[in-house]
């Protein structure tokens, strides 16, 4: 078994077996252990009692934190010509039609999502093999198919942004950087609860919650008591 350097037997010293009721005190323990010299990702990992194999129990949707989570995306829009000049004036970095359509299928993808209209989603479907595994195919479902790209493309810049459970009912989602003041993380983290739990699967039955952890990207895992937010 791998030595734990001096820095995680400390962080460990202040997580083990302790299970945090109260949020204000989870967040600042994990800032106390967010010690690298770089900024750390701030991560929430909800274990679900849900099965995504079948339909009613799949989560996937989007959410707009409050302070955002400290990370600047690239944003390409698929549209007409009418469209260009509102998608280019309401932030998009690319914007394009039938010559974005074949840079994609070439492989040059250098953007962090992708925003198309409705028109262009027949043209896309051949790029599925190419979008679908990064996770850049636009949907009706994550708002990513739209006819108000000025709204779209504000609600992405500030924040918005999508999430999932994994196949085994996991969200692990980030909510921040160590960086962020406590009341922002604290807020930041209530939000991503409340979107889990208000887009809960109509199929699950029982208990929604089975465990909550937060963490940062280098740091040890924190466990949050199911009734913190209540």
């Amino acid at each position: 078994m791998r030595k734990l350097s001096r820095r995680q037997q400390e962080n460990r010293k202040k997580t083990d077996r302790t299970i945090y009721s109260d949020s204000i005190e989870a967040i600042k323990i994990l800032r106390e252990t967010a010690t690298t010299k770089f900024t750390e990702t701030v991560e929430l990992h909800a274990n679900l009692n849900i099965d995504p194999k079948y339909a009613d129990q799949q989560l996937r949707t989007t959410v707009t934190l409050p302070h955002g989570v400290g990370k600047s995306i690239r944003i390409a829009v698929l549209t007409n010509d009418s469209n260009f000049t509102e998608a280019t004036e309401n932030g998009a970095d690319i914007v394009g039609s039938n010559e974005l359509i074949e840079q994609i299928s070439q492989g040059n993808i250098n953007f962090d999502l992708l925003i198309a209209t409705p028109d262009m989603m027949p043209k896309l479907a051949k790029l599925g093999r190419v979008l679908g595994p990064k996770g850049l195919m636009p949907s009706p479902k994550s708002g990513t198919v739209s006819t108000t790209l000025s709204t779209t493309l504000s609600e992405f810049k500030k924040g918005k942004f999508e999430y999932k459970a994994d196949k085994t009912g996991i969200v692990h989602v980030s909510f921040g950087k160590s960086n962020f003041t406590e009341n922002q993380l604290v807020e930041n983290l209530t939000a991503l609860y409340q979107s889990i739990e208000q887009n809960r699967p109509p199929g699950v039955k029982g208990k929604y919650f089975k465990s909550l952890f937060i963490c940062t990207s280098m740091g040890p895992s924190i466990q949050l008591d199911l009734n913190t937010f209540d």
